[in-house]
């Protein structure tokens, strides 16, 4: 394992750039080499790779997008298909799957970046990891947490996701010190030892790592799911950002001011409108190159994730930069009534609402144009006071502005989330365009 003085992430802002701009160079003569569809971008663009000297000339190159992996997906490999040991599937912007092959290396490079991860938010040899994710269903992160947690040394229960029941008897009979997690399962543990007499708070957790859902504000201070977990339990909480197509993870330390980038691993630009980069602490598109992928890596993909850049040193000694919490989706940004949103801030109100059992979120053109927004929530039973005013309210505290307010059984908001396609629940649906209609609440 890296020591301080070894680790990049502690070394001078110049060194890691110096770093960087030669790891750079490498990637760049492996894609003109082994990359039929980079190759063709470099071609089709007139672009000698000799002339990309620092991270600041990757302007000269097109971004890669999401509908190019679906489109040419075959061409962004740069091995024989022999090379392959683990296939990878993610979400595609036309809807069928985006195809990842990972050699060995690949897979060297996953447990790498992962016990960096697992050892910037402070876990050693010695302590217990207890992965809710599940390691199936050609998903990578948990395999990918696994491999890191086993080359960090420390010990690994793989339980998988859901089951409250199950989740509480290993943590009983193994005495596990960190969960990793997605945040809003910790709400459904806490209500389960509730109701069952479990003293979680007595219990041997300590940490919970979390995935998929942000658990801090702009400022770092905790957003309201990160503040009803720890009200309720006093555990460290760390947040971290990733993605299968940028291959890293950035994972908070113990400060909570920021996911670090490891500098092997990635380069990251934040992009603004002019599709140029702004300056650091603005927010902008992420924009990621890999490092060190063997199987299909990528060059400035676009991953429509919208952050800021903090490129001060952190407390914990680390001169690489950080990412801040994401602010939401490029193209899920919301105009509504004046007021810029998107849908993480809909959404932290929802998941922190008691009686909201789950909901979807639609966003579609008014007639005057404009963005209108309808938050279909379902409610488990009649409530003693009037829900649609008290979750406007909510809005209007948190976001200044009030969406219109539809309320549905859950079972029917459960057939949204859930068509039986899709490997993730569907929680927001963009029909700005479209021509404007009104659904029965029961279809």
């Amino acid at each position: 394992m890296n020591t301080p003085e070894k680790d990049i992430e502690f070394r001078s802002p110049a060194e890691i750039e110096e770093y960087q701009n030669g790891r750079l160079h490498e990637a760049l003569r492996y894609l003109a080499d082994k990359s039929p569809f980079y190759q063709k971008v470099f071609s089709d663009n007139g672009i000698d790779i000799e002339d990309i000297l620092t991270i600041d000339d990757l302007v000269k190159i097109p971004f890669t997008e999401k509908k190019d992996l679906q489109l040419h997906n075959a061409d962004f490999l740069c091995v024989p298909p022999e090379k392959i040991i683990d296939y990878i599937t993610t979400s595609g912007t036309f809807g069928d799957p985006v195809t990842f092959g990972c050699t060995d290396k690949d897979l060297e490079r996953l447990a790498f970046n992962e016990m960096k991860s697992f050892s910037c938010a402070g876990v050693k040899p010695g302590n217990i990891v207890q992965l809710m994710t599940t390691l199936d269903k050609r998903f990578m992160a948990g395999l990918a947490y696994f491999l890191g947690i086993r080359k960090l040394g420390a010990s690994v229960i793989r339980v998988g996701n859901g089951m409250p029941e199950l989740q509480w008897d290993t943590i009983n009979r193994l005495r596990p010190d960190t969960l990793m997690c997605v945040p809003s399962f910790i709400l459904r543990l806490i209500e389960y030892a509730e109701q069952h007499g479990i003293d979680y708070r007595n219990s041997s957790i300590r940490r919970i790592i979390g995935i998929g859902e942000g658990l801090r504000e702009q400022d770092f201070s905790l957003n309201l799911l990160g503040k009803r977990i720890k009200e309720k339990w006093d555990v460290d909480l760390f947040a971290t950002y990733s993605s299968t197509e940028m291959g890293a993870t950035f994972s908070e330390c113990p400060h909570g001011c920021g996911g670090h980038v490891h500098p092997e691993l990635i380069i990251v630009e934040i992009i603004g409108d002019d599709n140029r980069p702004v300056k650091d602490g603005e927010v902008g598109e992420v924009v990621v190159t890999t490092l060190g992928v063997e199987g299909m890596p990528l060059l400035r993909f676009r991953t429509g994730d919208m952050s800021r850049k903090i490129t001060e040193q952190c407390r914990c000694g680390r001169n690489s930069y950080r990412l801040t919490p994401l602010v939401g989706r490029k193209n899920n940004m919301i105009k509504l009534k004046g007021t810029t949103i998107y849908p993480p801030a809909i959404n932290d109100v929802l998941d922190n609402t008691p009686y909201v059992i789950n909901y979807v979120v639609e966003v579609r053109n008014s007639f005057a144009g404009t963005d209108e927004v309808v938050v279909k929530a379902g409610v488990a039973s009649a409530q003693p006071f009037d829900v649609i005013k008290d979750l406007k309210d909510r809005f209007r505290s948190r976001i200044r502005v009030a969406p219109i307010v539809e309320i549905l059984s859950p079972e029917d908001i459960s057939k949204i989330n859930n068509p039986g396609n899709n490997r993730k629940p569907i929680k927001f649906i963009d029909n700005r365009g479209k021509p404007k209609t009104y659904a029965h609440p029961h279809i």
